[in-house]
């Protein structure tokens, strides 16, 4: 008996250290995140970082605990890491059971995918927040706010696709011009010979001339010799 209640106290001794531990990592990863919204100017990744380790350590002790396994997601989603955010609060969609739990982890969730530029995900999150909770206004002004960034995306692709179309326009327009360019001199050989066949022909018709011209000036002169000796 005596050994049964000694074991006993030794695994309530055990079991409060435990205890001890997970609640002294959890007050370092409060601590820390606290201390990285202080500075509302620019995101302090160092601190969330450090918040982040202190919630891992937390949970090895107790893996199962919700609010430390939404805290350690919080504390990725500060540190700019949007996928690796994502994807915990993605676990923790199908673990809350709370009302306001899962509202939670969904407006995180869009959050998280938002910054990733996925905004068709990122507006079913919210959707998912506000048909929980319809009365939040954060969801819903990220709903909106999403919706506008997937709308002047869409806007920009357009714009884009039409600048890629003018420039390969632009692109045939001047291989065409090349193409022309690079056929031009053909052109003009061929009228350069043209022209001297023109001109050789000239030539010879100007020679054929002058023969006919030597041949009625002989025949010129020979009968004036013979009305002479007349």
């Amino acid at each position: 008996m005596k050994i049964l209640l000694l074991l006993i106290f030794v695994n309530v001794l055990s079991f409060a250290a435990f205890a001890q531990k997970e609640r002294k990592f959890v007050r370092e990863g409060n601590d820390y995140f606290n201390e990285g919204l202080k500075d509302t100017a620019k995101l302090d990744t160092i601190t969330f970082g450090k918040a982040e380790v202190a919630y891992r350590k937390a949970l090895q002790i107790k893996p199962e605990d919700f609010q430390w396994q939404f805290n350690l997601a919080d504390a990725i989603y500060k540190q700019k890491k949007g996928e690796a955010a994502a994807t915990e609060f993605e676990k923790l969609a199908d673990k809350a059971v709370k009302p306001n739990d899962k509202s939670s982890v969904y407006y995180n969730l869009g959050n998280s995918l938002l910054t990733q530029k996925k905004f068709d995900p990122s507006i079913d999150a919210y959707k998912k927040a506000l048909r929980i909770n319809p009365n939040d206004p954060e969801a819903k002004y990220n709903l909106a706010f999403a919706e506008k960034m997937k709308k002047e995306d869409q806007k920009q692709k357009d714009q884009d696709k039409n600048k890629d179309q003018n420039k390969d326009n632009q692109n045939k327009n001047q291989d065409q011009n090349q193409q022309n360019q690079q056929n031009q001199p053909q052109q003009n050989k061929i009228s350069k010979q043209s022209a001297e066949q023109m001109l050789q022909a000239l030539e010879n018709e100007e020679q054929k001339t002058q023969e006919k011209v030597k041949k009625a000036q002989v025949l010129k002169a020979e009968r004036t010799k013979i009305d002479k000796n007349w």
